[in-house]
């Protein structure tokens, strides 16, 4: 718990909300009077951070809460203000929101949409959050989105990667920072042509659930259009954690490339087993075998050690981009905590601004004048250089990094190095792009 004001942070415990399986109701009630569900009558108004505080994306969602401490401490007027210094808009004052102190409850999602909608459901019917936020699973992030589409309450996505978060599964209620599975693989194509070159036979391991199959799709799609080979995909369970029986078919596959699209604590164990498996000294078809990361993140590099080093990858924010807001966001982060923060960090950290603002820009809590006031938003000063919130998807927009593990770090901290920042327009795509059919953006729903 941090040192400010820490009395007025409620932990939810979600083990016993979230039972066995339990069904979950998705009727909500709002009182009569309200005009909308949980709108604030009083001197404060709660947000509600849900993040994984165990399993296997566990080290994300630790390094998300921090962030959310150090929002709520800047949106109070306490620190330095970090990034709402350098934020182009500047509706916020250091006073809360709407002149309301901020105050907020946690949720742990487990990594699993069951626990992680009953935290939510909880944190909005018990404790009157007015806004959801986090998650480090896209299985997670779609479940939460659709139960606040359902509750009425506006949610900004944490970390989700799939497609399906601003595509088939997209809700008017919800609003995504992080970039997709289709903008990796836009920026990572050239990338991998210019070193591995055209002529290349790729292995794919894949995370069985929404966020894998996106991804799994997105970049056999961008390296089949270099001209690669796509010889076998594979699909590993979320829960595992020895990916040895999954390794040793690579090695007589005919595959020069292993593509892991694995995160977190997967990734870590999947990188590890393929080094035991002696993947990295093989030469196959000629040439050196290679391992791409396609989603990558300094806490998976921190976890995976040494075996990281020159292995590519992209990710969403780096603790060391020299845009100014991105400066001003790691002295804030790492004064307060003693070392750098991690894309997680920095995503959640300015999901909670870009609703602050959006509620000070719209002069209400109503999630319908929010995402009016977040569709089609254009702004600067968070990192990645400017941004838009796409309207007909709620998608961001904005560089995205192609970062590679470093072969000589200098810290724990310094483990990937950025070797080519992608400009956004390299990235985007129409709103009716193929990976991105089905589904409907609706209307907003005030829950009231």
């Amino acid at each position: 718990m941090s040192e400010f004001d820490a009395s007025r942070r409620r932990v939810l415990k979600t083990g016993a909300i979230a039972g066995a399986g339990m069904a979950l109701p998705t009727i909500f009630t709002a009182s009569s009077a309200a005009a909308f569900t949980n709108e604030p009558t009083g001197g404060t108004v709660t947000l509600g951070f849900n993040v994984p505080q165990t399993g296997p994306y566990a080290d994300e969602g630790a390094d998300e809460l921090r962030a959310y401490e150090l929002a709520v401490e800047h949106l109070n007027g306490g620190g330095d203000g970090g990034m709402m210094n350098t934020f182009s808009s500047k509706a916020l004052q250091g006073n809360g929101i709407l002149g309301k102190k901020v105050e907020y409850v946690t949720g742990d999602t487990q990594t699993k949409s069951d626990a992680a909608r009953a935290s939510a459901k909880s944190m909005i019917e018990k404790d009157g959050a007015v806004m959801i936020t986090g998650g480090s699973s896209s299985g997670v992030a779609i479940a939460v989105q659709g139960l606040c589409q359902e509750a009425g309450v506006i949610f900004m996505a944490g970390l989700t990667h799939s497609n399906d978060t601003t595509g088939k599964d997209k809700k008017a209620n919800g609003f995504r920072h992080f970039f997709n599975g289709y903008m990796s693989g836009a920026a990572l194509a050239p990338v991998l042509k210019n070193l591995y070159g055209t002529d290349r036979t790729a292995y794919h391991l894949t995370a069985d659930y929404t966020w894998g199959w996106t991804q799994e799709e997105s970049i056999a799609a961008a390296t089949e259009a270099l001209g690669w080979n796509t010889v076998n995909k594979v699909r590993t369970p979320l829960a595992a954690t020895d990916f040895s029986s999954y390794i040793a078919p690579v090695l007589n596959s005919g595959a020069d490339v292993l593509v892991l699209n694995h995160y977190g604590g997967n990734m870590v164990n999947s990188l590890t087993n393929a080094v035991q498996f002696g993947l990295r000294d093989k030469v196959v078809n000629g040439k050196n075998f290679e391992i791409v990361v396609p989603l990558y993140s300094r806490l998976m590099a921190k976890g995976a050690g040494a075996n990281v080093k020159g292995i590519h990858g992209s990710t969403n924010w780096h603790w060391t981009l020299q845009d100014e807001g991105s400066k001003a966001f790691v002295k804030s982060f790492g004064t307060k905590y003693g070392f750098p923060p991690s894309q997680a960090a920095h995503t959640t950290y300015c999901q909670t601004l870009l609703y602050a603002d959006a509620v000070e820009r719209a002069g209400t809590f109503n999630p319908c004048g929010v995402a009016g006031a977040l569709e089609g938003f254009e702004f600067d000063g968070l990192g990645n250089g400017k941004t838009l919130y796409r309207a007909e998807d709620h998608q961001c927009f904005k560089d995205v990094l192609v970062v590679r593990g470093k072969e000589n770090p200098t810290s724990e901290f310094d483990l990937l190095e950025v070797v080519e920042v992608t400009p956004r327009a390299q990235v985007e795509y129409a709103p009716d792009h193929p990976m991105f059919a089905g589904g409907q953006l609706g209307s907003c729903n005030p829950g009231a």
